[in-house]
């Protein structure tokens, strides 16, 4: 995947940048590369089942709290 380009006799920087950002464009691999950059990997089966369980949890120590009239502590998202 590696793009290699050697500079020719009596040939200016520009031009041989030039040609490098062609073949560049040709591989397609920049387009690959900012496709997979924000790619996140699956969860797994194991990890779903956790969030789901903790979630749970969630709900019903809020809903005893909310029946006990003591007010459930609201925790700030982070972003």
């Amino acid at each position: 995947m590696a793009l290699e380009v050697v500079k020719k006799t009596r040939e200016r920087s520009q031009s041989l940048i030039r040609r490098f950002t062609k073949r560049l464009k040709k591989s397609r691999l920049l387009s690959r590369v900012r496709k997979l950059r924000y790619r996140q990997r699956p969860k797994s089966n194991q990890l779903k089942k956790r969030a789901a369980l903790r979630r749970e949890t969630k709900k019903e120590e809020y809903e005893r709290m909310k029946k006990l009239g003591i007010e459930p502590k609201r925790f700030k998202r982070r972003y």
